[in-house]
Order: structure tokens, then C-alpha cells, then sequence
């Protein structure tokens, strides 16, 4: 058989294969390459996105928003529009009458009354405007300080999520740093055991070194494993938050700064906190919203004055001594003086006194609690401080010591247990300074929120020391392994 005229080469054909081969596989590669590493910004931006405490926040602030409108409408004009149509049958079960119209054709004939059968028509169109409510009124003040006291609390759940957020990002972070630091303890101990294990051979050590070595590497790969546990643990809390899956994070890199708070002055924190916690300014707004609910019942005993204009309109098709439509307009005030509800307005004004009291020890409580709480943190993050640069230093000595350490060891003036120790307390040292750098940010973002300042630009400026260069990696579970 011939090609056809038109047909390309077999090997042209070739040719093209090869390449939409390599094209597609191309793209496989690209689809299935490894993802780019997400930042502080990333998750904080994914959190905001799918968090359902935040979602659940904003919507019950919107809920609350509808309590001014409905509060108000106790104020505004009412109009009601109502009407009803009806069929009517009137019988007459009397005798027989005698017909006396001299028009009529049976004048003079004793005839039958006949049932009569017609429709009605009542339309109504009534306007009430409230003129005095003092009631009514308290509860739109209320209302108001509801709103305000969700306003609050909707931006306390706004920072509490960049809370939650970094420190659910740093804990990942800490755990791989223990995870790395566990590896890096369970090598150099393995290392130490092969050693002891050849000067064993040759007579140089007694046996109880290579025990104390074989139990230090079994005790090194414990740790390991759970610290292996623990990334992936960390790994799902940040992903609860956020709503999305991550294969690998950004560190935070050793150039973010590690400085006291501005300002440093104890009593300034605590008095803007008190002035701006935003717990604080919904307990505010709270106390004020049942202050106003407890004028609003006592008002209750007030009386209470309406006007309103009401238009009727009444057609009939039977008889009618005013016809058989009539329209009506009335202008009325109507007062209204409750004297007695059965004790109904008089308990509903004892148990708003109640709840005005209990918001009131709960703002006294919202108080105590931010200011211990400001002191406390402003006291952590300087300490933090000094304990960051402490435990820096604290790495240079593990590393001295430990090498004093071996060498004594080399020489006969020291155990193997010195060694293990020395080198326990070297890994440990590394994972407190990465450990207290992580204390610092989480610390300083707390004493913003408990003084009201926390914000987004807080977490950019963190998110600026962030280094994609050496990325967190989940890796696979043990199980997978």
C-alpha cells in the first residue's frame, strides 16, 4: 500500500510524537512539582477567607445591626390596610301581607315578603403614630449599645484570629525545630555509640559505656518520633484555622529584630488598654445597653399617647337607612395609662436592674483581667528579650563545653555520659533560642491585643523577616515512611 499524497513521512510522524510527548510530560511536571512555600501573610490571608469563628463573628454583628431598626420602628408611623367582603341572605318568616302599591302588579293581592340575598364591602385604612414612649424610646438607646458592644467584639475576634494565626504558624515552626534538633541528636549519639562500640572492641572502654551510649540513641530516637508526631499535629491546627492544606511554611529568619516595646513604660500599656481593649469597650457598651433596658422597663408605668387617623369605607347592595356606601374619617389621640399588668411591668423592671448588675461586675471583671493581663505580657516580652540574647550566648558555651567535654573524654578525665550530656545540652540550647524567638513574637502580639492596637500591619512587619530560602517541609507520616 502507498501513502497517500498528502501524508507526512512516517518519520515526521515520529518526530511529532516525541514531541507532544515531551510537552506533556512537561506539564505533568509542573502540575506535580512541588508548591511554593507559604508565608505568615498567605495563611493570615486564607484564615480571613475561611475561618468560621470569624465568619460566625460577622454575622452575628450583622444580626445585631437589625435590633436598631427594629427598635426604632416603636417610634415610627404604623399603616395597616384591612377589609372584608361578606354575602348576606335576609329571610322574613312572617305571614302573608296584602299588597297595598297601586303600581305593582299584584296591587291588591295578598303576596309572599321574598328573601333577600346581596353582598357587603368594609375597607379600612388606619395611620397610629406614637406621640409619647418613653419606652420605646430607651429601647432604641439600647438597641444602640448592642450594636456597639458587637462592633467591640467583632473587632476583638478580628485580632484574636492574627493571634491565632501566628502562633499557630510558630508552633509549626518550633516543632520542626525540635524535630531538627532531635535528628541532629540522635545522629551525633549514634555516631558516639559506633565509637565506643570499636574502643569496646579493643578493650579501651568497659561495657557500661556502650550501654549508657545504646539507652542515650534509644532515648534520641524516641524523641524523635514524637517530635516528628508533633509537626504533623501542628501542621492540622494551622490548617483548622486557615482552611487550607500546606505542604510547607517559611521561617522566620534570624534578622527579625528582638526589641523591648514601645513605649516602655508599664502604666502607659495598662492605661491604653484600659482606655481601648476591645473587650473592655463591648463590656462598656454592654453595661450601657442594660442601663438603658432598665429605663425603658421602668418607663413601662408611664403613660403612653398615639395619634391616629382611620378611613373606613362601607358599601352594601341591601337596604340601608345611610345608603348604600358610606366613607368615614376619624382623627383620634388615645391615651393610655398602664395601672396594673398583674405585676408584669414591675418584674420586668426588677430583672433588668439584675442583668444592668451583672454587666456591670462583668466590665469590673473585663478591667482586672486586661490590666493583669497587660502587666504580664509587657513584663514577658522584655523578658523575652533578655532571654533571647542569653540563650544565644548559651549556645556558644554548650558548643565550648562540649568539645572540652570530648576531650576529656579522649583523654580519660571524663565519662561517656559527660559527652552525652554535653551534647543533650548543646541540641537543647539551639532549640531554646528558636524557642524563645517564637515566645517574643507570639508575647509582643499579645500585649497589642490586650491594649487594643493589634492590626494587621503588626503581622505584615513579622511577616517581613519571613525566609523562603529554607523552608518548613510536613514531610510524610511514620506510618507512610
Amino acid at each position: 500500500m502507498h501513502p497517500q499524497p498528502n501524508s507526512p513521512p512516517a518519520g515526521r510522524w515520529r518526530a511529532h510524537r516525541h514531541l507532544l510527548q515531551f510537552v506533556v510530560s512537561g506539564l505533568a511536571l509542573v502540575q506535580t512539582g512541588p508548591t511554593a512555600a507559604v508565608n505568615l501573610a498567605d495563611a493570615y490571608a486564607d484564615a480571613k477567607r475561611n475561618d468560621p469563628v470569624l465568619s460566625a463573628a460577622q454575622a452575628g454583628y450583622q444580626a445585631r445591626r437589625q435590633l436598631v431598626p427594629q427598635a426604632r420602628a416603636g417610634l415610627l408611623p404604623r399603616l395597616n390596610l384591612s377589609g372584608s367582603t361578606s354575602k348576606n341572605k335576609r329571610s322574613f318568616p312572617v305571614p302573608p301581607m296584602l299588597d297595598v302599591n297601586p303600581a305593582s302588579p299584584t296591587f291588591g293581592q295578598v303576596v309572599d315578603i321574598p328573601d333577600q340575598i346581596y353582598n357587603e364591602h368594609v375597607w379600612q385604612v388606619q395611620l397610629n403614630q406614637p406621640i409619647v414612649n418613653l419606652s420605646a424610646w430607651h429601647d432604641l438607646r439600647s438597641a444602640a449599645s448592642t450594636v456597639a458592644a458587637a462592633e467591640s467584639g467583632l473587632k476583638a475576634t478580628d485580632q484574636d484570629l492574627i493571634v491565632r494565626v501566628v502562633r499557630s504558624y510558630l508552633n509549626v515552626l518550633r516543632a520542626k525545630d525540635r524535630l531538627e534538633a532531635s535528628q541532629a541528636q540522635e545522629t551525633a549519639v549514634k555516631r558516639q555509640l559506633e565509637q565506643v562500640q570499636q574502643r569496646f572492641e579493643v578493650g579501651l572502654v568497659a561495657i557500661t559505656d556502650v550501654l549508657e551510649a545504646q539507652a542515650a540513641y534509644d532515648n534520641s530516637a524516641v524523641a524523635r518520633i514524637q517530635a516528628d508526631g508533633d509537626l504533623h499535629v501542628f501542621f492540622e491546627i494551622l490548617e483548622t484555622v486557615s482552611g487550607t492544606h500546606y505542604e510547607s511554611l517559611d521561617r522566620i529568619s534570624d534578622s527579625l529584630p528582638i526589641v523591648n516595646p514601645n513605649p516602655q513604660d508599664e502604666e502607659q500599656w495598662v492605661a491604653t488598654a484600659l482606655e481601648t481593649n476591645h473587650n473592655i469597650l463591648a463590656a462598656k457598651a454592654q453595661l450601657q445597653a442594660a442601663n438603658r433596658t432598665l429605663a425603658a422597663r421602668r418607663a413601662g408605668h408611664w403613660p403612653t399617647i398615639d395619634g391616629a387617623v382611620t378611613h373606613n369605607r362601607f358599601a352594601t347592595g341591601g337596604p340601608s337607612f345611610l345608603g348604600d356606601k358610606i366613607e368615614t374619617t376619624t382623627y383620634a389621640l388615645t391615651f393610655n395609662l398602664p395601672i396594673y399588668q398583674g405585676g408584669f411591668t414591675h418584674a420586668k423592671a426588677k430583672e433588668a436592674r439584675y442583668l444592668a448588675e451583672q454587666a456591670r461586675q462583668e466590665l469590673l471583671n473585663q478591667q482586672l483581667t486586661v490590666t493583669r493581663d497587660t502587666r504580664n505580657l509587657f513584663a514577658a516580652v522584655a523578658t523575652d528579650v533578655v532571654r533571647v540574647g542569653a540563650r544565644l550566648k548559651a549556645i556558644a558555651s554548650s558548643q565550648s563545653a562540649l568539645e572540652a567535654t570530648e576531650t576529656g573524654y579522649e583523654v580519660g578525665t571524663r565519662n561517656i555520659v559527660d559527652v552525652l550530656l554535653a551534647q543533650q545540652r548543646l541540641y537543647a540550647s539551639q532549640f531554646d533560642y528558636a524557642d524563645s524567638r517564637y515566645n517574643y513574637v507570639t508575647d509582643l502580639m499579645l500585649l497589642k491585643q490586650a491594649a487594643g492596637g493589634l492590626a494587621e500591619t503588626d503581622l505584615m512587619e513579622v511577616n517581613q523577616f519571613t525566609d523562603a530560602t529554607n523552608p518548613v517541609t510536613r514531610g510524610k507520616p511514620l506510618l507512610s515512611q
